[in-house]
């Protein structure tokens, strides 16, 4: 397990306070964030649908997305929480999802999986409540197929209204309400392997945002 370092001026969450965080949230997430976020996780999910081969969900939780992902599809799951992926483990059961090949506890920053694996790998609302999200984008191309998809769906910061000034406002206490209020999208869109190919808002009210990358294929990168 890596140990969280501060790397820039910005307030990084400690991946303990992570654990603990979602230690609580687990018994009441899928009734309380997990349905405010169900409109949006279905629209990314009918566009993961549409494509073939192998899914890495990064950050699975309690696996709420698992039961609407096509059965052509080949799913793993990986989360930090075990208290969350306890529930996911047992919603994978009692639906008998086959589709499903495994559910790991894995840190996202430094995947036991190998490289050039995955057709598709998405994380949905993750990358604003883990320590160094840029080495999780990283990680996330990195185990990726060239040619192939790089989902994120997250909330992030706007750069002006109102709203902006609240999320600035409770940025100090990200390690005690678990998440960045003002996490710019600009911290992951650094990652060379990857080329952004769309960008979409999700409900509620274009709270959320849906970002597709694709990882560059080998010949590409060396041009």
């Amino acid at each position: 397990m890596l140990v969280c370092k501060q790397r820039r001026q910005e307030i990084t969450l400690d991946i303990n306070a992570v654990k603990s965080s979602y230690k609580a949230w687990a018994p009441i997430y899928d009734n309380t964030f997990g349905a405010i976020t169900t409109a949006g996780r279905k629209r990314a999910i009918q566009h993961i649908n549409s494509r073939q081969g192998s899914v890495l969900e990064v950050g699975v939780g309690t696996g709420l997305s698992l039961k609407h992902y096509q059965p052509h599809l080949q799913i793993t799951g990986i989360d930090v929480s075990t208290h969350m992926l306890a529930k996911a483990r047992k919603k994978v059961n009692k639906r008998g999802l086959s589709h499903v090949d495994g559910i790991f506890e894995m840190d996202a920053r430094a995947m036991e999986l190998p490289d050039n694996h995955f057709d598709t790998v998405v994380a949905m609302y993750l990358v604003s409540v883990v320590p160094d999200p840029e080495l999780v984008v990283a990680e996330m191309a990195r185990v990726c197929k060239p040619g192939g998809e790089v989902l994120i769906v997250n909330h992030f910061a706007r750069e002006k209204g109102a709203l902006s000034v609240v999320e600035k406002a409770f940025a100090p206490f990200a390690s005690k309400i678990g998440w960045h209020s003002d996490f710019s999208i600009h911290r992951i869109l650094g990652e060379d392997d990857l080329s952004v190919q769309g960008q979409s808002k999700l409900p509620p009210l274009g709270m959320f945002t849906f970002l597709r990358m694709e990882k560059q294929a080998d010949d590409a990168r060396l041009s």
